[in-house]
């Protein structure tokens, strides 16, 4: 599932490209057909990210998109090609075109709803002004473990697998502690730790969560970008010890048992 930065990423596009114009949106599969004919030729006024929710502004009528496991758009510049598969939904002006695939969510809302939506997700770490200190209340006070506090999106928006994964090993917190046993001195470094790296993933579209001294110099490839993160059974960075994995919250975890203790 596409994490944070990865919504804010194609927001910044899709504004470069469509906002303040007239949009022509079609729904080519046919399933979002009656959302389509709404805003069809209306101004896109903006694309907002909120966690992993996407908002299009169109007045009065916004455009909400979830990815989920399996969505994404693709996009260049017009002409757009023929229309193939299951196209739930396509921009269009005289410059660009963007289709999406395969989003669980494409839907249109009024003002009152989309903001229901925003108010039952926590602090989002790409927000301009983020403050961390409604997800330190809720995770203060939770018995859950802090590796299912993370993913919970009503605890902060736009945290998922990876980030989970790194966070945690680079400020050396085991999974398994109770959100409760967290002090404040580990949780505000934590908290500007994930600003800063979602920052980073908005600037270069990836996700790299090893500092430079713990990888080989020059380019950071895919093998080199992770401290824990699809590498279960490899030796530690650190330590050397085999990380580890088991599922949690629906998503495999992984962690160093040796750097990472309760």
């Amino acid at each position: 599932m596409p994490e944070g930065h990865t919504l804010h990423r194609l927001a910044k596009q899709q504004n470069e490209r469509f906002a303040d114009r007239p949009v022509r949106v079609s729904s080519p599969q046919g399933r979002f057909a009656a959302g389509a004919r709404i805003v069809d030729s209306r101004v896109l006024e903006r694309v907002t990210a909120t966690g992993k929710h996407l908002f299009a502004s169109f007045g009065d009528a916004l455009v909400h998109v979830h990815l989920g496991l399996y969505g994404g758009f693709t996009s260049g510049p017009s002409p757009a090609p023929e229309p193939r598969g299951a196209l739930r939904m396509r921009w269009e002006n005289d410059d660009w075109w963007t289709d999406l695939r395969g989003a669980p969510t494409c839907e249109v809302l009024g003002p009152d709803e989309a903001a229901t939506i925003r108010d039952r997700l926590g602090p989002d770490p790409l927000a301009r002004r983020a403050s961390g200190e409604a997800a330190w209340a809720r995770i203060s006070n939770s018995r859950a473990p802090i590796g299912v506090l993370l993913m919970d999106q009503r605890v902060v928006a736009g945290i998922g697998n990876v980030y989970r994964a790194e966070l945690l090993f680079r400020h050396g917190i085991a999974p398994f502690r109770p959100g409760r046993e967290l002090s404040s001195d580990e949780w505000t470094p934590l908290w500007r730790d994930v600003m800063a790296l979602m920052r980073a993933g908005v600037r270069s579209g990836r996700i790299i969560t090893t500092r430079p001294e713990d990888r080989p110099r020059g380019r950071v490839d895919r093998d080199d970008a992770f401290y824990v993160y699809q590498r279960a059974g490899l030796p530690c960075r650190i330590c050397s010890t085999p990380i580890r994995t088991e599922p949690m919250a629906a998503r495999n975890l992984f962690w160093c048992p040796t750097c990472q203790t309760m």
